[in-house]
C-alpha cells in the first residue's frame, strides 16, 4: 500500500507532499492541526531598567561626537589656539591609557609598548600630512563642505556600532561589519574636510589628532570601561552628558533645549515606549513554518 494512501473510513492526516487526501478537500484541516502551535516562544520580555541602561550607550555617544562638532565650531570661529588643542590631545592621550590600565585586565607591558609606538607612528604621518589636509578643498566653496561634512556625521551617528560588539579583546577587533567602517570612514573624511577650513597648518594637525583620538580609540576606551564597571560606565557617561549640554548652553539656549530633549527621549521615552508595547507582540510558531536555513560559510 502506498504510504499516502488512506484506508476506509478516511482519516485526514498532516502531509508535507502528499497532495490531495481522497474525501478531503486540499485546504482542510481538522482539530490536530493547531495542537503544536506555540505562541511567543522567542519573544523577551524587555525590563524597562535594562532597556534604559541599554540606551546610555546612545547618548554617550551622541554627546561625544557633539563635543568634537564643538571643538570644531570654536576652532573655526578662532576661539581655541593651538596651543590649547595640542594640550587637550595630550590630555585625551595620556587619560586614555590611564583608563586603558585600570580597565584592560589582558594588556600587558609588551602591548601598551606597541600602542605607544603606533601612536607615535600614527602622530607623525599624521604631522607630515597636514600640509596636504590644508589644501585639500581650497577650490572647493565652504557651504559645500558645511553641507558634506553635516551629511558624514548623521551617517556616522546612524551607521556606528552602539553595541560594541566588533570589539573582542584589547588590540584585536572580531570581524568589523560594513556598517561600522563605513560609519569610522565617514568620520575621517569629516574632519579631514573641517581641517582643510582652517587657518594653519599647526591647527589641521591639532585637529584632526583630536578627531581621531575620539572617533578611532575612544569607543575601545568606553568599551573596556564599560566592561570593567558598570557605575564607572554611568559615571562617566553622566559627566559627559553634563559638560556636553554646559558647552551647548552657552554656544546657544536654543540648541541646549532641543538637544535635552532629544536626550530625554532616547533615554527615557524610548524605553518606556517599547517596553509598552512589548504586550502588543504576538508570535505563532508551529510544525508548518518554513525551516531557518544555517550556512556555516567557515567549513
Amino acid at each position: 500500500m502506498d504510504e499516502y494512501s488512506t484506508p476506509a473510513p478516511w482519516k485526514w492526516r498532516k502531509v508535507a507532499y502528499g497532495g490531495m487526501q481522497p474525501g478531503f478537500d486540499d485546504n482542510h484541516t481538522d482539530d490536530s492541526f493547531l495542537k503544536d502551535m506555540v505562541t511567543n516562544a522567542n519573544v523577551v520580555k524587555r525590563d524597562l531598567y535594562k532597556v534604559i541602561l541599554d540606551s546610555v550607550c546612545i547618548t554617550q555617544y551622541l554627546c561625544t561626537v557633539i563635543l568634537v562638532v564643538l571643538v570644531w565650531t570654536y576652532t573655526l570661529a578662532s576661539a581655541v589656539s593651538f596651543e590649547s588643542l595640542l594640550f587637550l590631545d595630550i590630555t585625551l592621550l595620556v587619560s586614555g591609557f590611564v583608563l586603558l590600565l585600570i580597565t584592560a585586565s589582558m594588556i600587558s607591558l609588551k602591548l601598551l609598548v606597541q600602542y605607544i609606538l603606533n601612536i607615535l607612528y600614527f602622530t607623525i604621518g599624521l604631522y607630515a600630512l597636514s600640509p596636504i589636509y590644508h589644501t585639500l578643498t581650497r577650490s572647493i566653496s565652504s557651504d559645500s563642505i558645511w553641507a558634506l561634512t553635516t551629511m558624514l556625521i548623521l551617517l556616522h551617528l546612524f551607521m556606528h556600532d552602539y553595541t560594541g560588539c566588533t570589539v573582542k579583546a584589547p588590540g584585536s577587533v572580531a570581524n568589523p561589519t560594513l556598517s561600522s567602517n563605513i560609519s569610522l570612514n565617514t568620520s575621517i573624511i569629516a574632519s579631514v574636510l573641517i581641517a582643510s577650513r582652517l587657518p594653519s597648518r599647526q591647527l589641521v594637525f591639532a585637529v584632526v589628532l583630536f578627531s581621531l583620538q575620539v572617533f578611532l580609540f575612544a569607543p575601545f576606551i568606553v568599551y573596556c570601561m564599560k566592561r570593567y564597571s558598570t557605575w564607572l560606565y554611568l559615571c562617566f557617561s553622566l559627566v559627559l552628558v553634563g559638560l556636553t549640554l554646559a558647552l551647548v548652553y552657552r554656544l546657544q539656549g536654543f540648541l541646549f533645549g532641543l538637544l535635552l530633549g532629544l536626550l530625554v527621549f532616547i533615554n527615557f521615552v524610548c524605553p518606556y515606549w517599547l517596553t509598552r508595547i512589548q504586550k502588543y507582540k504576538f508570535e505563532i510558531n508551529g510544525p508548518w513554518d518554513e525551516a531557518k536555513l544555517c550556512f556555516d560559510i567557515t567549513e
